[in-house]
């Protein structure tokens, strides 16, 4: 079992590799007892994104704050806080923070996501 507050999660800040101001913190996994997944949130700075990329995985997301663009495949699709995303296995993503403020949001993904 475990309880906590992300604040106290050490988080990977990624400026590379096709990513700019991106923070991942892995809240919930196998270390945790969650054997089977692994939640993140990543937090992305006003003009950051994440890498646009593909992976063998699929991956679910939800958005906690602000709002961004979630392009999937070469589509664009807006989101703001409350939406969510299902980004299945093989399709290229990327998700871009359109806003002034902070964009965050959760996702799940296998143990095999959370290198």
């Amino acid at each position: 079992m475990i309880a906590g507050h992300a604040r106290d999660v050490e988080g990977k800040l990624y400026n590379s590799n096709g990513a700019k101001n991106a923070l991942k913190k892995s809240l919930i996994g196998p270390k945790e007892g969650w054997k089977d997944y692994v939640m993140r949130l990543f937090e992305v700075e006003a003009g950051g994104y994440s890498p646009n990329h593909s992976h063998p995985w699929p991956h679910i997301a939800y958005v906690t704050k602000g709002k961004g663009i979630v392009n999937m495949a070469g589509t664009d699709h807006e989101v703001e806080e409350g939406s969510f995303a299902y980004v299945p296995p093989g399709v290229k993503h990327q998700f871009v923070n359109t806003g002034s403020d902070k964009f965050c949001w959760i996702c799940i993904v296998p143990p095999e996501g959370d290198a």
